[in-house]
């Protein structure tokens, strides 16, 4: 009886043991669009338009034309491990810079470890909560009722 316990708690620490690591594997994120080494070689600067480019590659992630004329592509790749935060892998952003006239003036290409920070577009989403907590909110909807509303008058 206790030699069939002891096989029955092994096994069971075994399969545990195989689900534990298992649900630890790394889960890999892929985001963003850069266009291949082909496609950016087939630019020519001083020759390319904005429209060109824009033929070859498809939409850009985003497109600075008032500030400076550039359009950008970029792609990241994420890893998670079990509980963990995502940790980046590798980021890359292809900046495309524009004349006055929209003929192709430089192609630049930036990785992590250039280091360099690149802003793509800032649109930032207001929740109207302002801060509140969600006690705040519940409290704070009590004056809101009618007794001829809980009522059912």
């Amino acid at each position: 009886m206790a030699r069939t316990t002891n096989r029955l708690r092994n096994a069971l620490c075994v399969v545990g043991l195989i689900a534990l690591t298992s649900a630890c594997g790394a889960i890999d994120r892929f985001h963003g669009f850069l266009p291949s080494e082909a496609e950016v070689a087939s630019l020519q600067v001083g020759v390319t338009t904005k429209a060109d480019a824009i033929a070859v590659f498809g939409p850009p992630l985003a497109d600075r034309a008032l500030e400076n004329n550039t359009i950008y592509y970029a792609s990241s790749h994420f890893r998670t491990l079990g509980p963990f935060a995502p940790q980046i892998v590798d980021r890359q952003v292809l900046a495309v810079a524009f004349d006055s006239n929209d003929v192709l003036r430089n192609i630049s290409r930036y990785t992590l470890e250039d280091g360099r920070v690149v802003v793509l577009d800032r649109r930032v989403t207001e929740d109207g909560i302002n801060d509140v907590s969600f006690l705040g909110q519940l409290f704070a909807s009590f004056g809101r009722l009618d007794a001829g509303t809980l009522l059912g008058q």
